[in-house]
């Protein structure tokens, strides 16, 4: 099985580069991650099975690289795609290019890594969520709630005031019944509620008027919101909010 080489001698072009890595994807492809890919609801017809592990070690080895992700996203298939978002230099990231990536977005697996893994430490991941939440391409407005949810964990120096925001655009889109879209509310909601004390309430709130609406996509995101915001998991997690606050 070819190894792709360290980013210190790994061949100079970026051309020789993108051939290295994709010969690692394909000498790492199994049919039995293939096979997974239906379990979880990926639907990547170009796919060829490369499990996310290999994936993770394949962009280790090859370093950061924005000139090597744009030829990874422009091969086209999943992996390739895949590998881009954890190759690309946030700092090198425009709205040009967040904007025509989600135009690409073709599953939840490859929209929410680029939001997880690169799209939310770029200096526009605010502004994309505020535009990606009123659109109504299916993985373009998932994006706007997986960009949030990541956006609780990865921005540390945001204050509450966005967030709050965040569930403004929760309560509007709640009410998309798409599958997709709506599991990206919910986890936007759930998140966003375990970020602070004062975000912690205002979320219950939200989730509570979710959860009484009576369309069925909306009280699902409410009920299920409130299921793990209410348990004692996230109650010992606020309290030490608290407690080093105070």
């Amino acid at each position: 099985m070819t190894r792709v080489k360290s980013p210190d001698s790994a061949a100079g072009s970026v051309q020789e580069r993108l051939v290295l890595a994709l010969e690692e994807l394909r000498g790492r492809a199994t049919e039995k991650t293939l096979a997974g890919l239906v379990r979880f609801a990926i639907d990547a017809p170009s796919a060829i099975g490369v499990s996310m592990t290999d994936m993770k070690a394949i962009a280790k080895g090859l370093g950061k690289s924005h000139e090597l992700a744009a030829a990874l996203w422009r091969e086209g298939w999943y992996e390739a795609r895949m590998l881009a978002t954890l190759v690309d230099d946030p700092k090198e990231v425009s709205l040009e290019q967040m904007e025509a990536w989600a135009a690409d977005f073709d599953n939840w697996a490859i929209c929410d890594t680029a939001c997880f893994c690169l799209f939310d430490r770029t200096p526009y991941a605010w502004i994309k969520v505020d535009e990606w939440a009123g659109r109504e391409e299916e993985f373009v407005k998932r994006a706007a709630f997986a960009l949030l949810a990541s956006l609780t964990v990865h921005d540390k120096k945001a204050p509450d005031k966005p967030f709050l925001r965040g569930l403004e655009h929760v309560e509007r889109a709640a009410a998309d019944e798409r599958n997709f879209v709506k599991k990206s509310v919910n986890w936007a909601l759930r998140s966003i509620g375990k970020r602070s004390p004062a975000l912690h309430v205002a979320a219950m709130e939200v989730a509570g008027r979710l959860a009484a609406a009576k369309e069925a996509a909306p009280r699902w995101v409410g009920k299920d919101a409130l299921r793990e915001l209410k348990g004692d998991s996230v109650g010992r997690r606020i309290a030490a909010k608290k407690a080093k606050d105070a």
